[in-house]
């Protein structure tokens, strides 16, 4: 049994906040699975993290005694078959790295015996450049726009040797029925399907009648495509979550609803948020330049070269009825958002209002009292570890109040 640790790189990890703010980048989702899941298909072993102070306690470095070596891989860095073989074949005491553009090294994996290493002391190991191609999460819209071929790769992993539950008539399919993947005890009924890129409907899932799909889609475990929703793909979500209007291009990660009329596009919501009914994002430019995306490590709105960007929202994070939002908004974690007007492309965390009467800070009280009634009402509790967790935040997000 070999120990796996998947590991933050700090400057990726920056790079993709506010969703890091409250998670290890290897529990970012995108396709079916998250990416400590991809990797537990490949290698299998004994899991732990190895992320900043305030986030391991809720995400420990646990060690099996038992182990014979320690496998450190970057938690950004998505398996193939080829990568997961090159590092089941990682010799201890080396480190298996790639060259980014012909520029920057980028560290993939490294293997040691029995006392733990950081990655920065990795470095100075003896390297294996590793020459082929991986999928990797680097910036927030890394998520969105690699979503079509993580939804690919995932359709085939995990249908791979299963039959799906058999598809009921009531259905209108275009494209190949093999496309669609029901496990059991998913329910899709009076829909239409184009299935020329993959669809799979998670155990306790729904699709409902009048629901227009477009694949590629991930539908997760108990989540609910409402009636008369438009769907387009690439779009995942995760486990627990309400969908309709129109949807296209989007990551949900789990826990969250955007249950009523209104768009959605090239965006990606955190977990524990809510869109209310005709919540409306922007994902293009009236005059179609580049956009502008906010980035934590730099303080200031960074140039991507992209067109296409909607709505990032951290966990916990709230819209009111009618709320619109600019192209290429950053909500941070706790925010609630209500009232006319677009809010600013920027909301740091914690704070509540409105653009006409201005915001203020979230009581860290208060937030925790909504987030243990929000929480409930999928039947999960807010731990003392969590509730530590989110204080230890509000400190660390005070410098973008």
């Amino acid at each position: 049994m070999t120990d796996i640790i998947l590991f933050d790189d700090e400057r990726v990890r920056e790079d993709l906040l506010p969703l890091t703010f409250t998670r290890p980048t290897g529990l970012l989702r995108q396709g079916i699975l998250t990416i400590a899941d991809k990797w537990a298909h490949y290698l299998p072993g004994h899991y732990s993290w190895l992320t900043v102070d305030y986030l391991s306690e809720l995400f420990p470095l646990t060690l099996d005694p038992t182990a014979d070596s320690l496998l450190y891989i970057a938690g950004h860095i998505a398996p193939t078959p080829e990568l997961a073989d090159a590092i089941r074949r990682l010799p201890a005491g080396q480190c298996l790295t790639s060259t980014i553009g012909g520029a920057s090294e980028e560290l993939i994996a490294y293997r040691c015996e029995k006392r733990p290493i950081s990655p920065a002391e990795a470095l100075s190991l003896p390297h294996i450049l590793f020459d082929g191609q991986y999928p990797a999460i680097r910036s927030l819209l890394d998520i969105f726009e690699g979503n079509g071929e993580a939804l690919r790769s995932d359709f085939v992993l995990l249908t791979a040797g299963r039959e799906s539950a058999s598809i009921s008539p009531s259905n209108i399919i275009i494209g190949p029925r093999e496309n669609i993947f029901l496990e059991e005890g998913a329910t899709v009924e009076g829909a239409i399907i184009n299935a020329n890129e993959p669809v799979y409907v998670a155990a306790g899932a729904e699709i409902m009648e009048g629901s227009c799909i477009r694949g590629g889609l991930c539908v997760g475990p108990h989540s609910h495509i409402n009636m008369g929703s438009k769907v387009y793909g690439p779009t995942t979500l995760g486990p627990h979550c309400k969908i309709g209007g129109e949807v296209n291009n989007v990551v949900f990660l789990g826990y969250a609803n955007k249950a009523h009329d209104g768009f959605l596009g090239n965006a990606v919501i955190g977990q524990w948020c809510n869109l209310g009914a005709g919540a409306t994002a922007s994902n293009l430019k009236n005059d179609y330049t580049e956009i502008k995306l906010w980035n934590y490590p730099s303080h200031r709105f960074a140039r991507t070269g992209r067109q296409f960007c909607g709505l990032i929202m951290g966990d916990h994070s709230k819209a009111g009825i009618n709320t619109m939002f600019n192209t290429a908004t950053v909500v941070g974690v706790g925010v609630n958002i209500h009232g006319t007007g677009f809010p600013r492309n920027f909301v740091p965390s914690f704070t509540e209002g409105s653009p006409t009467a201005g915001f203020t800070d979230v009581n860290p009280t208060k937030f925790l009292d909504i987030a243990r009634r929000v929480m409930a009402r999928r039947d999960i509790t807010l731990t003392p570890q969590e509730e530590k967790m989110y204080l230890t935040l509000y400190d660390i997000t005070d410098k973008y109040r």
